[in-house]
C-alpha cells in the first residue's frame, strides 16, 4: 500500500494550527461556528499524524543505534525488542490515517427519515416491524436523538404495517444508513398453536433529511390534498380533514402524513418528500460512480436481505459481512445494535480503502 505524501499531511497539520490562531484571536458567531466544526474534524486526523510521526521518530533513532558499529550490545538487544513493537503500531496508525482520509460522505452528519414496513408474513410480519421501529426507537434515545413518528398504520395486534419517522441527531444518518434494507425474523408467532416457527420479514429504509438548501421544490410540481384521517379498526379517526398528501407530479411519489394537526402534516410530509427526492439525487450519483468503478461486487440494492434474528436460538446474523451475535435482546432493546453498526463500518472502509488502491493500480 503507498504511503501517504508527506506534503498533504504537511498541508493537514498547517491548517490545523491556522484554525488554532484564528479561534484564539477572536471571531466573530458565523466564522467561529464554521471553524470549529473544520477544527473538530481535523482534530482526530491530526492527532493520528502526529502519533504517526512520533512512533516514526523513535523508530528512526532506534535504526541509528543498530547501524552504530560500536553500539553497546546489550543496548542494540533492547533496541530490536523496541522495534518488534513499533512496527505493528507504526502500520496501525497508518491504517487509522487513511481510514481519516476517505472521502466523506456528504450525508452523514443529517438526521434521517426511517420508513418501516410489513414485509411477507402477514400479522407477524407487522409485529415484527413494530419490533424493529421500537429498537430504533431506543438507540436513538441513547444517542440523544429524537425520533417524532410522521405517519403509522396499526394492525388489531398492535403490530406496525408501515411506519414512517423522523429522527433528528448529528451523524444520525451515518450510523443508520447501514440499516436499509430486508431484516427477517425466524420464531413462534403469538397466533400460532402448533408452536411451529414461521419466517417472516419486514423491510427498512433509511433516508437522509434534506434541508432546503439540498434541492428545489418547485411549488407547480406538487399537489396537495387534505383527507380524513383513519386507523386500524376505527381507533384513533380524526373526524376533520387532517390527513395530508402530497404528490410530486415530475415523479410521481406519493406522501401521506396524517399524525398531527393538518399545518404540521404538510411540514412533515413535505420534509418526507423532500428526503425522498433527495435520495434519489443521491443514489443516481451513486449509480454513476459505481458503473465506473471496474470490478464492483453487489448493488447495496435494499431488496437483499441483510440481517436475520432468530429468536429460538437467541443470535442475530448479519449477511453482508457474516457476523453473528448471541444477543438478540441486547439489539433489540438497542443496546448491541452498535456492535453491528460499528463491524458494517469497518467493513465498508476496509472496502473504501481496496477501491482507492485499486483505482491507483489501475
Amino acid at each position: 500500500m503507498a504511503a501517504i505524501p508527506a506534503e498533504k499531511l504537511d498541508k493537514l497539520v498547517n491548517r490545523w494550527s491556522a484554525i488554532q490562531s484564528e479561534l484564539n484571536k477572536g471571531v466573530n458567531q458565523a466564522t467561529f461556528v464554521q471553524l470549529s466544526r473544520e477544527f473538530a474534524e481535523l482534530n482526530p486526523v491530526v492527532a493520528t499524524i502526529q502519533a504517526l510521526r512520533k512512533t516514526e521518530a523513535e523508530a528512526a533513532d532506534l535504526n541509528g543505534l543498530l547501524a552504530d558499529p560500536v553500539a553497546d550490545k546489550d543496548l542494540a538487544a533492547l533496541a530490536r525488542q523496541e522495534l518488534e513493537t513499533l512496527a505493528p503500531r507504526v502500520a496501525e496508525l497508518e491504517q487509522q490515517l487513511r481510514v481519516h482520509l476517505l472521502p466523506k460522505d456528504a450525508a452523514d452528519d443529517k438526521s434521517v427519515i426511517v420508513e418501516v414496513r410489513a414485509g411477507t408474513g402477514g400479522d407477524e410480519a407487522a409485529l415484527f416491524a413494530a419490533d424493529l421501529f421500537r429498537m430504533y426507537s431506543r438507540y436513538a434515545e441513547l444517542h440523544r436523538w429524537k425520533t417524532e413518528i410522521i405517519s403509522l398504520s396499526e394492525n388489531d395486534l398492535g403490530g406496525y404495517k408501515e411506519v414512517v419517522a423522523s429522527i433528528s441527531g448529528k451523524g444520525a444518518f451515518a450510523r443508520l444508513k447501514y440499516e436499509s434494507g430486508v431484516h427477517r425474523v425466524q420464531r413462534v408467532p403469538v397466533t400460532e398453536a402448533g408452536g411451529r416457527i414461521h419466517t417472516s420479514a419486514a423491510t427498512v429504509a433509511v433516508l437522509p433529511e434534506a434541508e432546503d438548501i439540498d434541492l428545489e421544490i418547485r411549488p407547480e410540481d406538487i399537489r396537495i390534498d387534505t383527507m380524513r384521517a383513519g386507523g386500524a379498526g376505527g381507533q384513533h379517526v380524526n373526524k376533520t380533514d387532517s390527513a395530508v398528501r402530497i404528490t410530486h407530479l415530475p415523479t410521481g411519489l406519493v406522501v401521506v402524513s396524517a399524525e398531527k394537526s393538518q399545518h404540521q402534516n404538510r411540514r412533515l410530509a413535505m420534509q418526507v418528500l423532500r428526503s425522498r427526492l433527495y435520495e434519489q439525487e443521491r443514489q443516481k450519483a451513486a449509480d454513476s460512480r459505481a458503473a465506473q468503478r471496474k470490478g464492483q461486487v453487489g448493488s447495496g440494492d435494499r431488496s437483499q436481505r441483510i440481517r436475520t434474528y432468530n429468536f429460538p436460538q437467541g443470535r442475530v446474523t448479519d449477511h453482508r459481512i457474516g457476523l453473528t451475535l448471541h444477543k438478540l435482546d441486547e439489539v433489540l432493546e438497542g443496546t448491541a445494535l452498535d456492535e453491528l453498526i460499528d463491524a458494517l463500518v469497518t467493513d465498508h472502509q476496509a472496502s473504501e480503502l481496496a477501491a482507492i488502491e485499486e483505482d491507483g493500480d489501475a
